[in-house]
């Protein structure tokens, strides 16, 4: 894909997409974060003037930069581990986030709900998803399956400037999810609704990325999110070799 330019993959994208939520004989249409981390505005520009209205960064810095540079209808989702310290600054800097998909603790979820009332212009409550480590990976964030109610349930009972919108995994790694990362999932997001007393289809799962997303649509994910499918591999920048050392 990294080839094609970005228009036309992101059409063979959108199309997989229609073609899993029909094998999966689902009438409601799934949500494409297109995800730009380490691609300039420009990449994200070609996207948005082939109908791509949702972008997601991992990195606040990031968002910051690309933000203004974007049409003012973009809806961004910050999809990275967010930093109490910079809760302020991307509240502030991104008029339209949309949804903050990774709330993996208690503290991070009021230190939103509380910066947020001093954002002027905001009235609508936050979208929010809870981020569960489903993989029992180490190396990645999220609250374990065992207390995403609890985590879910702070959320909807002290935190009226945040909606929660559902739940959120990234899964195995190489950001390619083994079956059980999605049913772990889908089981938390059963038990979240039994406590709160929703239908399981008020809570959107985020689950599936450019390796597998459309295996997580034929198992029930709403919201995928796939970069390098749509913009090419990730450009980072190398790193500088260590000095040598002087000469005594």
């Amino acid at each position: 894909m990294a080839d094609k330019p970005i228009a036309a993959a992101l059409q063979d994208v959108l199309s997989r997409m229609k073609q899993a939520t029909e094998r999966a004989n689902r009438t409601h249409p799934v949500r494409l974060v297109a995800v730009s981390k380490t691609k300039p505005a420009e990449a994200l520009q070609e996207a948005y003037d082939a109908g791509q209205r949702v972008f997601g960064e991992n990195y606040v810095q990031e968002m910051l930069d690309k933000a203004p540079a974007l049409p003012g209808d973009v809806q961004w989702h910050f999809i990275g581990h967010l930093q109490s310290n910079k809760v302020k600054a991307v509240l502030e800097g991104v008029p339209n986030l949309a949804m903050v998909e990774t709330v993996d603790s208690a503290k991070l979820a009021d230190k939103l709900n509380k910066t947020l009332e001093t954002v002027s212009g905001r009235t609508a409550p936050l979208a929010v998803m809870v981020q569960v480590n489903t993989s029992g990976e180490e190396s990645k964030y999220g609250v374990e399956p065992t207390e995403c109610v609890s985590l879910a349930k702070h959320i909807a009972q002290n935190c009226p400037k945040l909606r929660l919108a559902g739940l959120m995994t990234i899964g195995m790694p190489d950001y390619s999810s083994r079956p059980e990362c999605f049913i772990c999932l889908s089981g938390c997001r059963d038990a979240v609704a039994t406590e709160l007393g929703l239908r399981p289809e008020q809570l959107e799962l985020s689950m599936g990325m450019s390796g597998d997303f459309e295996q997580a649509i034929e198992m029930g994910s709403t919201n995928i999110r796939v970069g390098s499918t749509i913009f090419g591999a990730r450009e980072y920048k190398p790193k500088s070799p260590p000095a040598s050392p002087k000469k005594e």
